[in-house]
């Protein structure tokens, strides 16, 4: 039998982290298939059918809800793979808030008026982006939005989202 996975585990700064239902719950909200969010039978046949651990819809459900919150660490290595997501995702902080930025830059990417503005600005000077930049926070401190991330460290792909599985990686 396989060691169960901890469902809380401490922050770096003493503080605690997100459960491992509040982490399976914002891949199931963030990670989408072309028509919405995934099911929780899509999740666990397409885990079965990649070879990897039993696995079910209902378990899979509890998972999610924090009924069971110590799956083996096959259970979760298969979920991080579906979701597109490294298995540390579950288990380091930094690995996880990394991989959450990434995960807003696909779900806002996904925002056709986003899409639009990031397409337009392709192939514009650093200094351009800048002000654009510049612009669009000024925006949103009107329109009364929290900053955004300055995405110095977002590092940009060919298509502006990685490739590969349902996440996109």
């Amino acid at each position: 039998m396989e060691p169960a996975a901890p469902a809380v585990e401490a922050a770096p700064n003493g503080g605690t982290a997100r459960s491992l239902a509040e982490k399976v719950d914002h891949l199931f909200r963030t990670v989408r298939s072309s028509r919405g969010e995934y099911t929780y039978e899509q999740v666990a046949s397409e885990i079965r059918d990649a070879g990897g651990p039993t696995i079910s819809a209902a378990y899979v459900w509890m998972l999610r809800n924090g009924k069971r919150d110590n799956p083996t660490m096959k259970h979760l290595e298969a979920l991080a793979s579906f979701f597109g997501v490294p298995a540390a995702y579950f288990f380091d902080d930094e690995v996880s808030a990394a991989v959450n930025e990434q995960l807003s830059l696909v779900a806002a990417m996904r925002d056709a008026g986003v899409r639009k503005v990031a397409l337009r600005a392709s192939g514009l000077s650093p200094e351009s982006l800048g002000t654009i930049a510049d612009m669009i926070e000024r925006v949103r401190a009107l329109e009364g939005l929290p900053e955004g991330t300055d995405g110095d460290d977002v590092e940009p792909t060919a298509a502006g989202s990685p490739e590969g599985g349902p996440a996109g990686g």
